[in-house]
Protein backbone atom coordinates (compact mmCIF):
# COMPACT_ATOMS: atom_id res chain seq x y z
CA UNK A 1 0.00 0.00 0.00
CA UNK A 2 1.06 3.51 -0.48
CA UNK A 3 2.60 6.00 1.97
CA UNK A 4 0.33 9.09 2.74
CA UNK A 5 2.16 12.24 2.50
CA UNK A 6 2.19 12.54 6.29
CA UNK A 7 3.28 8.80 6.46
CA UNK A 8 6.25 9.60 4.50
CA UNK A 9 7.25 12.57 6.67
CA UNK A 10 7.18 10.33 9.59
CA UNK A 11 9.53 7.92 8.30
CA UNK A 12 11.72 10.50 6.57
CA UNK A 13 11.80 12.33 10.31
CA UNK A 14 12.66 8.65 11.97
CA UNK A 15 15.59 8.19 9.98
CA UNK A 16 16.73 11.45 9.87
CA UNK A 17 16.96 11.15 13.81
CA UNK A 18 18.32 8.08 13.68
CA UNK A 19 21.06 9.26 11.35
CA UNK A 20 22.02 12.04 13.09
CA UNK A 21 21.64 10.56 17.13
CA UNK A 22 22.34 6.75 16.35
CA UNK A 23 18.62 5.64 17.94
CA UNK A 24 15.12 6.12 17.20
CA UNK A 25 13.45 9.10 19.24
CA UNK A 26 10.64 8.90 21.79
CA UNK A 27 7.36 9.17 20.76
CA UNK A 28 7.39 12.48 23.02
CA UNK A 29 10.15 13.29 20.61
CA UNK A 30 8.20 12.43 17.70
CA UNK A 31 5.29 14.05 18.67
CA UNK A 32 7.67 17.47 19.12
CA UNK A 33 9.59 17.10 15.82
CA UNK A 34 6.02 16.48 13.68
CA UNK A 35 4.07 19.07 15.57
CA UNK A 36 1.84 16.28 16.58
CA UNK A 37 -1.17 17.12 18.37
CA UNK A 38 -0.54 14.25 21.09
CA UNK A 39 1.06 10.63 21.74
CA UNK A 40 -2.10 9.34 20.76
CA UNK A 41 -1.43 10.47 16.78
CA UNK A 42 2.31 9.44 17.11
CA UNK A 43 0.63 5.83 18.14
CA UNK A 44 -1.58 6.02 14.89
CA UNK A 45 0.65 6.39 12.86
CA UNK A 46 3.06 3.91 14.18
CA UNK A 47 0.31 1.35 14.20
CA UNK A 48 -0.59 2.25 10.42
CA UNK A 49 3.35 2.51 9.38
CA UNK A 50 3.86 -1.45 10.51
CA UNK A 51 0.80 -2.70 8.79
CA UNK A 52 2.57 -1.61 5.50
CA UNK A 53 5.33 -3.15 6.81
CA UNK A 54 7.78 0.07 7.16
CA UNK A 55 7.98 0.24 10.90
CA UNK A 56 9.00 -2.71 13.50
CA UNK A 57 9.06 -1.87 17.46
CA UNK A 58 9.14 -3.91 20.54
CA UNK A 59 6.31 -4.60 23.00
CA UNK A 60 6.22 -1.29 25.20
CA UNK A 61 9.09 0.39 24.42
CA UNK A 62 9.25 3.95 23.33
CA UNK A 63 12.64 4.07 21.27
CA UNK A 64 12.93 0.41 19.91
CA UNK A 65 11.21 1.43 16.34
CA UNK A 66 12.65 0.08 13.38
CA UNK A 67 12.57 1.37 10.38
CA UNK A 68 12.03 -1.64 7.79
CA UNK A 69 14.46 -2.17 5.20
CA UNK A 70 11.32 -1.26 2.80
CA UNK A 71 11.82 2.27 3.55
CA UNK A 72 15.34 2.18 2.00
CA UNK A 73 15.11 0.55 -1.08
CA UNK A 74 12.05 2.60 -1.91
CA UNK A 75 14.49 5.65 -0.92
CA UNK A 76 17.49 4.13 -3.26
CA UNK A 77 15.05 3.47 -6.04
CA UNK A 78 13.94 6.65 -6.05
CA UNK A 79 17.54 8.54 -6.49
CA UNK A 80 18.24 6.50 -9.30
CA UNK A 81 15.14 7.35 -11.05
CA UNK A 82 16.16 9.28 -14.63
CA UNK A 83 14.93 12.48 -14.37
CA UNK A 84 11.70 13.71 -16.77
CA UNK A 85 13.26 13.98 -19.90
CA UNK A 86 12.88 17.96 -20.84
CA UNK A 87 13.68 20.85 -23.34
CA UNK A 88 14.19 24.40 -23.12
CA UNK A 89 10.83 26.63 -23.86
CA UNK A 90 12.78 29.26 -25.50
CA UNK A 91 9.73 31.90 -26.05
CA UNK A 92 6.79 32.04 -28.71
CA UNK A 93 6.22 32.21 -32.44
CA UNK A 94 4.51 33.99 -34.29
CA UNK A 95 2.49 32.31 -36.63
CA UNK A 96 0.66 35.27 -38.01
CA UNK A 97 2.41 38.81 -38.52
CA UNK A 98 6.30 38.15 -37.54
CA UNK A 99 6.93 39.16 -33.47
CA UNK A 100 10.60 39.65 -31.55
CA UNK A 101 11.38 36.62 -30.13
CA UNK A 102 12.26 36.88 -25.96
CA UNK A 103 14.45 33.53 -24.64
CA UNK A 104 12.99 32.72 -21.47
CA UNK A 105 13.98 29.76 -18.97
CA UNK A 106 11.16 27.42 -19.00
CA UNK A 107 10.95 23.61 -19.79
CA UNK A 108 8.74 21.54 -21.88
CA UNK A 109 8.44 18.06 -21.50
CA UNK A 110 8.57 15.76 -24.42
CA UNK A 111 8.97 12.04 -22.86
CA UNK A 112 8.06 10.25 -25.72
CA UNK A 113 10.72 11.66 -28.09
CA UNK A 114 14.92 10.84 -27.66
CA UNK A 115 16.64 13.51 -25.48
CA UNK A 116 18.72 15.65 -27.73
CA UNK A 117 20.95 18.94 -27.33
CA UNK A 118 19.75 20.17 -30.99
CA UNK A 119 16.29 20.42 -30.03
CA UNK A 120 14.15 22.68 -28.33
CA UNK A 121 10.32 24.08 -28.29
CA UNK A 122 8.05 27.12 -28.99
CA UNK A 123 4.31 28.09 -28.42
CA UNK A 124 2.81 29.23 -31.45
CA UNK A 125 0.80 32.14 -31.01
CA UNK A 126 -1.44 33.13 -34.43
CA UNK A 127 -3.44 31.28 -37.34
CA UNK A 128 -1.25 30.88 -39.86
CA UNK A 129 -0.58 27.58 -39.88
CA UNK A 130 -3.90 25.80 -39.05
CA UNK A 131 -4.02 23.71 -42.62
CA UNK A 132 -0.72 22.33 -41.66
CA UNK A 133 -2.87 21.65 -37.92
CA UNK A 134 -0.50 24.27 -36.27
CA UNK A 135 -2.91 25.95 -33.96
CA UNK A 136 -2.76 28.50 -31.74
CA UNK A 137 -1.58 27.47 -28.64
CA UNK A 138 0.09 24.36 -29.51
CA UNK A 139 3.80 23.77 -28.74
CA UNK A 140 6.17 22.77 -31.52
CA UNK A 141 9.15 21.01 -31.41
CA UNK A 142 12.36 21.82 -33.06
CA UNK A 143 15.61 20.61 -34.51
CA UNK A 144 18.52 23.44 -34.90
CA UNK A 145 19.12 24.14 -38.36
CA UNK A 146 20.68 26.36 -41.10
CA UNK A 147 19.53 25.09 -43.71
CA UNK A 148 15.91 23.94 -44.76
CA UNK A 149 14.81 22.35 -48.05
CA UNK A 150 11.66 23.43 -49.81
CA UNK A 151 8.20 22.88 -48.43
CA UNK A 152 9.56 22.33 -44.95
CA UNK A 153 8.44 24.20 -42.07
CA UNK A 154 11.09 26.13 -40.63
CA UNK A 155 11.44 29.16 -37.87
CA UNK A 156 12.79 32.09 -40.24
CA UNK A 157 14.19 35.14 -38.71
CA UNK A 158 13.70 37.53 -40.44
CA UNK A 159 16.09 40.97 -40.62
CA UNK A 160 17.91 39.56 -37.61
CA UNK A 161 14.82 40.90 -35.13
CA UNK A 162 11.60 39.07 -35.60
CA UNK A 163 10.91 34.84 -36.08
CA UNK A 164 8.04 33.19 -37.61
CA UNK A 165 6.95 29.95 -38.02
CA UNK A 166 5.92 29.34 -42.44
CA UNK A 167 6.95 26.56 -44.97
CA UNK A 168 10.59 27.64 -46.84
CA UNK A 169 10.76 28.01 -50.23
CA UNK A 170 13.57 29.28 -52.91
CA UNK A 171 12.05 32.03 -55.19
CA UNK A 172 13.76 33.19 -58.50
CA UNK A 173 16.19 36.19 -58.07
CA UNK A 174 17.52 35.65 -54.85
CA UNK A 175 14.25 35.57 -53.21
CA UNK A 176 12.56 33.45 -50.12
CA UNK A 177 9.06 32.55 -49.82
CA UNK A 178 7.77 31.93 -45.95
CA UNK A 179 4.18 30.06 -47.13
CA UNK A 180 1.37 30.40 -44.63
CA UNK A 181 -0.84 27.17 -44.17
CA UNK A 182 -3.63 29.35 -44.22
CA UNK A 183 -5.42 30.28 -47.53
CA UNK A 184 -6.92 33.68 -45.98
CA UNK A 185 -3.12 35.15 -45.86
CA UNK A 186 -0.44 35.87 -48.08
CA UNK A 187 2.74 34.61 -48.13
CA UNK A 188 5.38 36.49 -47.50
CA UNK A 189 8.53 37.54 -49.76
CA UNK A 190 11.92 38.57 -48.70
CA UNK A 191 15.36 38.57 -49.87
CA UNK A 192 17.51 35.85 -48.98
CA UNK A 193 20.06 37.65 -47.16
CA UNK A 194 17.26 38.52 -44.49
CA UNK A 195 16.41 35.27 -43.75
CA UNK A 196 17.75 33.13 -41.10
CA UNK A 197 16.79 29.53 -40.63
CA UNK A 198 17.00 28.47 -36.98
CA UNK A 199 15.62 25.55 -37.16
CA UNK A 200 13.36 22.89 -38.55
CA UNK A 201 9.62 21.69 -36.95
CA UNK A 202 10.33 17.99 -35.97
CA UNK A 203 6.83 17.67 -34.00
CA UNK A 204 3.83 19.32 -32.67
CA UNK A 205 2.33 18.71 -29.17
CA UNK A 206 -1.20 20.14 -28.27
CA UNK A 207 -2.86 20.51 -24.59
CA UNK A 208 -6.70 20.81 -24.62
Amino acid sequence: MALTKRQKEFLDFLAGFLEKNGYCPSYEEIAEGLSLASLATVHKHILALESKHYLKRGFNQSRSLEIASRYYDEQRQHRQAPPPLEIPLLGRIAAGVPVESLAGNDTVSFADFAADPNTYALQVRGESMVEDHICDGDYVLIERAATARDGEIVVALVDGMETTLKRFYKETGDRVRLQPANAAMQPIYVPASSVAIQGKVLAVLRRY
